[in-house]
This record gives structure tokens, sequence and C-alpha cells, in this order.
């Protein structure tokens, strides 16, 4: 059933949402979201019907990943395809292997867009690890925005504060714009009022459509002067996280954004135009549910891999210890040469560079440079359960 309708929580129905108010400023017009901090109601029985679809996905998923041995030797490797994928969404041009490398491996021309995808990793990474002692927060979200803005193009775009000019979204000037934020001075009230939304007790409004009503109001916020989209999408596996849904981020939206980015940004701004909340709620809830089944498929397909892999490993008899510790730095470092090898399983260069040859030549590493010096060894076959 819908949320309660009780008056007291002041509920919203969705067909009678008024999404904000456009303020005239000099030569445009900004808009400005309404609140989103009260009940919400609807009657369209596919928003429930793609809720419980979703909440089984994800339950699915969570409950999968749980049973995976070693789980977090492969949540990197998550975490690494969503910041290339949220990164591309903004432009960047870096694919998944390519941030798997060292910078000095990037090709010159591509170490900025490598550096913001290496940005988005660590944002990421102390965002999650930032959950045990911050409740998820608009101090959170600032914390994490600066990490991703540190040194990289956006570094004088105010990391970590919210802006104090206007901006915009698409366009040539503000004239012609795809959209226009609130003012900056709205920017600090909307931003309470969302972490309001986002621990409110007193009303009945489910996880799954609390976040995607709150996606949407981020991103209309648009509190940021850059970075908005990434932490935006982050928002919601934090949220997952803290809520329970998810006891590991294992579940991230860009690669179906991505894949779906007109349907995206179309429902998206619908909200803003008409206040068509709907549409954006069953966009958001068909991808989680998507987003989900692939994620458990995923890890099906890792646990078959790592069967087959290991059973390899077994048959290099006396060298099979160390192949098993191979494995395991090649869960979290696909991309390696024999130094790395030599390095993390400390054996001598000669050993490390024979174990390379053996998993050569069992089929679970490729040599990607074509050189005769400085190889560097992929192991393929698991970072393309990552990018199909």
């Amino acid at each position: 059933m819908p949320p309660s309708d009780d008056p007291k929580a002041g509920a919203v129905h969705l067909s009678d949402f008024d999404p904000g108010r456009r303020e005239q400023m000099t030569g445009y017009a900004a808009f400005v979201p309404a609140p989103v901090n009260h009940g919400w109601m609807w009657d369209d029985g596919r928003i429930s019907t793609l809720l419980e679809e979703a909440t089984r996905a994800l339950v699915e998923l969570d409950v999968f990943s749980r049973s995976v041995p070693d789980i977090d030797l492969f949540i990197r490797l998550h975490v690494v395809k969503e910041a290339t994928d949220s990164s591309r969404i903004e432009g960047t041009r870096t694919e998944m292997e390519e941030a798997l490398r060292p910078e000095e491996d990037v090709r010159p021309d591509r170490r900025d867009d490598w550096e913001e995808v290496q940005n988005y990793v660590r944002a990421m990474n102390e965002a999650i690890d930032a959950l045990g002692d911050l409740p998820l927060s608009t101090r959170l979200l600032r914390q994490t925005h600066r990490t991703l803005m540190s040194g990289v193009r956006g570094q004088n775009k105010q990391p970590g504060q919210y802006r104090q000019i206007q901006n915009r979204i698409g366009g040539t000037s503000f004239e012609d714009a795809v959209y226009i934020p609130p003012p900056p001075n709205e920017v600090p009230d909307l931003m309470s009022d969302l972490e309001k939304f986002w621990h409110n007790d007193e009303i009945d409004v489910p996880h799954l459509i609390r976040i995607a009503i709150s996606h949407y109001q981020f991103e209309a916020i648009h509190p940021f002067l850059d970075g908005n989209g990434r932490i935006g999408r982050l928002l919601i596996t934090l949220y997952l996280m803290v809520h329970g849904f998810l006891r590991k981020p294992s579940l991230y939206l860009s690669s179906y954004i991505e894949k779906h980015r007109g349907a995206y940004y179309d429902a998206l701004r619908r909200v803003s135009a008409s206040g068509d909340m709907g549409q954006w709620i069953r966009f958001f809830l068909v991808a989680v549910r998507e987003t989900a089944q692939a994620g458990t498929k995923t890890f099906e397909d890792i646990v078959g891999l790592r069967e087959r892999v290991e059973e390899k490993a077994l048959s290099l008899g006396q060298r099979a210890a160390n192949a098993q510790n191979l494995l395991k730095l090649l869960y979290r470092q696909p991309s390696v040469q024999v130094q790395d090898v030599a390095d993390h399983l400390d054996v001598s260069y000669p050993t490390a560079s024979t174990l390379v040859s053996d998993f050569e030549d069992l089929g679970i590493l490729d040599e990607t440079t074509g050189q005769k010096r400085n190889r560097r060894y992929l192991f393929r076959e698991y970072v393309d359960l990552f990018t199909r």
C-alpha cells in the first residue's frame, strides 16, 4: 500500500505535486525546487509493483553478496567500475582497463581524465569508510566533494563548499541553458530540508521512494559548482547502505544511467518542468531492479570464474601456494607487472616472472603492451565481468 494519508504528516499526492517556482534574475529565470521533507502518496499501481520488484532484487543481491567468500576482494572493481561509468557520464574518456593502470602507464593526453576517475574512487571509499563515524549528512557530502575535486580540473570550483555563484546546465550562456538551478542563497535551506527528509521517522515513505526523490532533489538543487552528478549518484549507494539494503557497496546505478542517459535526463527535467515525479520514480525503480539483478549475475559469474581459475592454479604443483596468493592480488589489482607480483608475494623477480608466464599459459593473464620491456598483464576474463 502507498504511504499513509494522515494529514498530520502533510503528505503530498504525486498527482498534486508542485515542483517549485521560477525566480526571475537579471536576464534569466532560476528554478527553486519545492521542499521534499513531507509525506508522499500515490495511486499509480506501476510504482507499487516496481517498488516490490526493486526491493526484492536488492535483497537478493545483498544476500548473494553475503555468501561470496572474501567479498572485499571483489568490491574494489565494483568501485572502479562505478567511478569510470559515473565520470564518463560527465565527459571523461577513461575506460575501466585504463583506470586500473598506474599514472605512468596512461597517455599524457588522458591523464586529466584518469585523475578524475582516481579521485572518484578515493571519494567513494572515504565516504563509505566515514559512515562508521558520520551519519548520512550534507556534511558528509561536502567532505566527499572536497576529495572528488581535489587537484583536478574542478579544484578551483570551491571543493567541499556550496556554490556562491549561479551555475547552469547546458547551453552556451544563461539565456540558452537547459536548466538553471536555484540561486546560491537558496541552497543551504534546500539542502537542510533534504537532509531532514533522509532521517524523518515521522513520515511513512519507503526508502527506495525516498532516495529516488532525494536524487532528483539533489540534482535540482545542484549545490556545487561542479561534480553534482557524481555526488548525487554516490548518494544513492550511501543511502542504501545506511538503511540496511546493502552490507557492502555492491550497487551503483551509473552504468544503467549511462546506457539510458537520454531517458534519465528527460525524467529529471519532467519533474522540474511539469511536476511529473511519478515518471522519475518509475525510471529510478527500474534502474535499481535491473542494476541489482545484473549485480547478482556478476557475483554468480565471479564465483564460477573463481572456481575455474583456482582449479588451474592447483595444477601448478609446488607453485600452487604462490599461485593462490597471486589470484588474491589479481582480484584486487587485475592489471599487474612482474615487479608488482614480486613485491606483493615477497618473492624474487625470476620467481614472479615464472609464475606470470604460468598464468599466461593457463589463459588467466593476457599481456597487453606488446612490448619486450615493462610488460603489463591483465586478468581480462575477470575485468570483462564488469564491463559487459
